[in-house]
């Protein structure tokens, strides 16, 4: 039966798509040119492997399985596919976000550090610091971590929640690891 809420439910769908489209847009800006000596060095790494996670993430088709039947029924149903379906998404792209800030941190601490210099045994403290404090920061990078940052951030707008998803159901269809990382 119609519930009319159809409309609510277009607004949702718009709203996980802006959010997925502002986060991608972000990552695609983000440039890092390390040295040679540098290329291996764990923040970029990381940078990297983000970088990567995302392209694949916006190559991933969506089937939508449409119908022009106009039927309110089938397009609530569509509708609430759709939510699942840009909120997982979503989820995966503030995951690598999150990644990606770590690691942003690091590579502007490791400049910092060196201040245009190469490494050398006084720096070596400081850079095994900031490693850590990637490593930490990363671990940290947690599905409740996610989760809780998209839906703070859509209950201070006053977004309508209603029907997205649980974390169980996102970890369920792949947005997760499952064991809360």
């Amino acid at each position: 039966m119609a519930d009319g809420l159809n409309q609510a439910r277009a607004m949702r769908v718009a709203e996980i798509m802006t959010d997925y489209r502002n986060i991608q847009t972000y990552i695609a800006s983000v440039r890092a040119n390390p040295s040679s000596e540098e290329y291996n060095e764990d923040g970029y790494v990381l940078l990297r492997r983000c970088v990567a996670e995302a392209q694949a993430l916006l190559s991933q088709p969506f089937n939508a399985q449409t119908s022009s039947t106009g039927d309110d029924e089938q397009t609530k149903s569509q509708l609430r596919r759709i939510i699942i379906d840009a909120s997982l998404r979503r989820f995966k792209v503030q995951r690598i976000y999150l990644r990606i800030t770590a690691a942003l941190r690091w590579i502007n601490s490791r400049s910092t550090i060196l201040q245009g210099n190469k490494p050398c045994a006084r720096h070596v403290p400081a850079l095994q610091q900031i490693g850590s404090a990637l490593r930490t920061e990363v671990a940290s990078v947690t599905d409740q971590r996610v989760e809780l940052s998209l839906r703070s951030a859509d209950v201070q707008q006053g977004k309508w929640l209603a029907e997205d998803p649980s974390l169980a159901t996102l970890q369920r269809m792949g947005g997760g690891s499952g064991s809360g990382r």
